[in-house]
């Protein structure tokens, strides 16, 4: 008789074949080690300190406080939604791979196409602005002691490099050690919120009153109208609880992942909400003068406010550590979901050179080529702060829309066809799924324009916001690449999506089927369009 954890991995072994998928990746995550991976790329005491300038340009408390708390909302919705979806279709490809099955089989293809380079630059635009902003604020440190210590471009982008090497130089050779690094960032960063909360309380000399943490708004300093800087605010919260979808990839690492997974994704946004909120709040009652801490030069002030509410540059610093050491679980826990998405979408052949980037490595249980690629992406991508000092600005924007946007299309999609792929869903929302649906789909839409936005009126060339540039240059790369190969080629996923010609009879059982045929062992078969075995075989 097998243990139920063997027998476990090898019905998620069999499910996953049904999909059309060899497994090449040893199954040893739990669920509690893929909540942390999504909490550690979410980081909220991290991405919450490093875009800090943002909402102290764009509002203050209010955009602060509430902000946050609608973007968790919105963020929670937005999960639950890729949470029912995940339960049906448990597979390292993700969103890419949901897009593909719940489209209609003659537009498979192309949604998994669109919707794959989507989620492949977010998961790189991710883990750039998280490792780039660790140099940062790695940098920032110095000033702690040197207040005239400014860093420069060349400085900040070898510390950028520093940092991807050690996450990298993990996710090869620690990999093994992978769900315990993700268990241990739940513990770091629980107690690194507790010790800053009683820091600051119990050393600040003066603080704010309840009226100004929770009431206080003030945009002047933005440029923008009063209102609408509520909302180009929203960046920080946006930013920072936007990695959740990405632990999707780690699917076929996870012994139930239709059980799990989806449970992970959604749990781990509400515990970010609350460590964040309970983060900000001891924050914003000792808040020093705002126009002090927007003075720093490289836009990190959260060193300068635990240094001028402690009294001292080494009690700054003890707090800034334990803040960098959420950024290193977070560089890891990212660079480990882009690189399993680089691996799953080049798994289906849908980037330049698959063939060598699908490739696992036999000795280490890792793609290591994937890893190597998603680094060096971001590395170069890196070398645009030097014709842009606000191209941190530009990363997190672009990570943001990039990977709104992967969500919103399988949910759209979902959406138009009626829902009937996830009815029998083991995570469903029942009659609340079209409200939750499209209340997603709206913040989306709205959140694309609003994060192509600068922070503040007038801007510079060296101070625009060039997200919507870096969009634009990765569509490029992926139109030409689709018109030179992957148009007659690419095929999506190499499971068969059921014909659902205009006016077929027996759509409905059809797709029932197919939402169930995954998790239940029902293979849906169109037999004019069977893949080529060998084809199949040479994809798996």
């Amino acid at each position: 008789m097998r243990r139920p954890s063997v027998e476990a991995s090898v019905n998620a072994d069999a499910a996953l074949e049904k999909m059309g998928y060899k497994s090449e990746l040893p199954r040893n995550l739990s669920m509690l080690s893929v909540l942390g991976l999504s909490f550690a790329i979410m980081a909220a005491p991290f991405g919450l300190s490093t875009t800090l300038y943002i909402t102290l340009t764009d509002g203050q408390s209010v955009t602060v406080i509430w902000g946050w708390v609608l973007v968790t909302l919105i963020s929670i919705a937005i999960a639950a939604s890729l949470a029912e979806i995940c339960a049906v279709y448990p597979t390292a490809g993700g969103v890419y791979y949901w897009s593909a099955m719940l489209s209609t089989k003659r537009w498979a293809p192309l949604m998994s196409f669109i919707d794959g380079w989507l989620t492949l630059v977010g998961n790189w635009t991710v883990t750039l602005s998280i490792n780039f902003s660790g140099g940062q604020l790695i940098l920032s440190a110095i000033s702690l002691w040197n207040e005239d210590f400014v860093p420069n471009a060349w400085q900040t982008i070898l510390m950028f490099w520093a940092v991807m090497l050690v996450c990298a130089l993990v996710n090869i050779f620690l990999s093994r050690y992978l769900d315990l690094i993700n268990k241990v960032c739940i513990y770091w960063t629980a107690a690194s919120v507790v010790i800053i909360l009683v820091t600051l309380l119990a050393m600040a000399d003066d603080r704010r009153s309840g009226a100004f943490v929770f009431g206080h708004y003030d945009a002047s300093a933005s440029g923008w109208p009063t209102g609408w800087a509520f909302f180009v605010g929203l960046l920080q919260a946006a930013y920072t609880l936007t990695g959740y979808g990405m632990v999707a990839a780690m699917c076929e690492e996870v012994q139930n992942p239709h059980l799990e997974v989806p449970k992970a994704i959604v749990l781990s946004v509400v515990a970010a909400g609350i460590t964040g909120l309970l983060y900000l709040i001891p924050i914003l009652f000792t808040l020093p003068p705002v126009e002090l801490l927007l003075q720093v030069a490289n836009g990190q002030p959260i060193g300068l406010l635990f240094k001028t509410v402690t009294g001292s540059a080494s009690g700054g610093f003890g707090l800034l550590f334990l803040i960098l050491g959420i950024m290193l679980f977070a560089g890891i826990g990212a660079l480990t979901a882009a690189s399993r998405c680089t691996y799953a979408f080049a798994r289906d052949g849908a980037i330049p050179g698959f063939r060598l980037w699908r490739k696992v490595n036999k000795q280490l249980d890792v793609p290591v080529n994937a890893v190597i690629l998603s680094t060096l992406v971001d590395c170069l991508l890196g070398l645009i702060y030097f014709g842009s000092t606000a191209a941190f600005n530009s990363f997190t924007g672009v990570a943001t829309i990039c990977l709104s946007t992967s969500y919103g299309l399988p949910i759209l999609i979902l959406v138009v066809r009626r829902r009937k792929a996830v009815r029998h869903s083991s995570f469903s929302l029942g009659r609340f799924g079209y409200a939750i649906n499209l209340t997603t789909i709206a913040w989306i839409c709205l959140a694309v324009a609003l994060f192509c936005m600068p922070v503040s009126l007038p801007v510079t060339a060296s101070e625009m916001n060039y997200a919507s540039v870096v969009f634009a240059g990765f569509a490029v790369v992926s139109i030409v690449w689709y018109f030179v190969y992957a148009r007659r080629e690419f095929r999506g996923p190499p499971v068969v999506v059921a014909s659902d010609e205009e006016g077929r009879q027996g759509e409905s059982e059809n797709e029932d089927e197919k939402s169930t045929g995954v998790m239940s062992g029902k293979a849906v078969v169109d037999e004019e369009n069977a893949p080529d075995p060998e084809v199949t075989e040479k994809k798996t």
